[in-house]
């Protein structure tokens, strides 16, 4: 295995580098951008415009420019604001409804009990975790809880729930044993409760990227989720299936799809479609990169969006 031995540059440098390889560039504002994004994060936004290497040294195709990269991290940045906006409204209505649900059919604290959970490892694990929040939690309701009862125990379900991680939270809900406890959450949102678990944990991934600030565009998702077979019959010619049935696609298009169908029911007048339309037309981004399919704007779930702004 090789040692990386590669020194550090200067931005001079870098920009000198980027001309070499063909990319127009004004100094003084590009300058700017790479002191303040810097030349590596950028870097996987100028993939497109690259020609393979010649003569040992990659080229960008003729034309290219430092704003068209610079378009398409501005169009990722807006891209992931959208999805946060999405998932913290998903993630709320969903960890309401697992309090509902719990609370009614096992009380306040009915959530500790290990025979509602299919791994006893798995609730160790999540207890241990719940737990440590709970003890460096500086919520005024947990602070509350711990002067007015001084109880040793976790509080109550609908005051724990918010000192979780969405990470945490999808393991509380999928280690649920009862396929009915679930289907009763899932059916809310038109799912089956595999897909809603399975979703959820997927989205604690795309929530990541989007928190540490990655390229969420044309990238690849390790953590892919299971798509709906059989309902909601709304959203399902909207997806695209992978060639392969055992293996689902890992661009961000599905991903996109549940969001929008899950705005649509619990946030009807968000607008989310409007707003991702608006920067896709703004940017005049190629979806094919996100694994758009070349019809998605004649699938239901897009059609009426799509057609309202053309």
């Amino acid at each position: 295995m090789r040692k990386y031995q590669k020194p550090a540059t200067t931005i001079e440098q870098q920009l000198s580098l980027l001309e070499e390889r063909g990319m127009e560039l004004d100094h003084a504002s590009a300058y700017d951008y790479l002191a303040h994004i810097g030349y590596f994060r950028l870097r996987g936004y100028w993939i497109p415009f690259d020609q393979g290497a010649m003569d040992g040294q990659h080229q960008f195709r003729e034309g290219t420019t430092f704003e068209q990269v610079l378009n398409l991290y501005v169009f990722d940045r807006e891209l992931r604001l959208l999805v946060t906006d999405a998932i913290e409204r998903i993630e709320v209505s969903v960890r309401n409804q697992w309090v509902h649900t719990l609370a009614q059919h096992h009380g306040s604290h009915g959530y500790l009990k290990s025979e509602l959970y299919s791994s006893a490892r798995q609730l160790g694990r999540c207890i241990a975790e719940i737990s440590s929040e709970y003890e460096r939690s500086k919520e005024s309701h947990i602070r509350h809880y711990r002067k007015e009862y001084g109880d040793p125990d976790l509080p109550p379900i609908w005051a724990v729930v918010n000192i979780m991680t969405l990470g945490q939270f999808s393991h509380w809900l999928s280690n649920i044993k009862s396929k009915a406890i679930k289907t009763e959450i899932a059916k809310v949102y038109g799912l089956d409760q595999s897909v809603l678990c399975s979703f959820m944990h997927h989205l604690t991934v795309i929530r990541n990227i989007c928190a540490h600030h990655g390229r969420l565009w044309n990238r690849e998702v390790t953590v892919t989720m299971e798509l709906p077979r059989s309902k909601p019959e709304t959203i399902i010619p909207s997806l695209e299936k992978h060639p392969d049935p055992n293996q689902a696609p890992r661009q961000i298009y599905n991903t996109l799809v549940m969001l929008a169908y899950l705005m649509d029911l619990i946030s009807p007048d968000n607008h989310w479609k409007h707003r991702l339309k608006c920067i896709i037309n703004q940017h005049q981004i190629d979806t094919a990169m996100m694994g758009f399919p070349v019809d998605y704007q004649d699938r239901a779930i897009w059609k009426q969006t799509w057609e309202e702004l053309a």
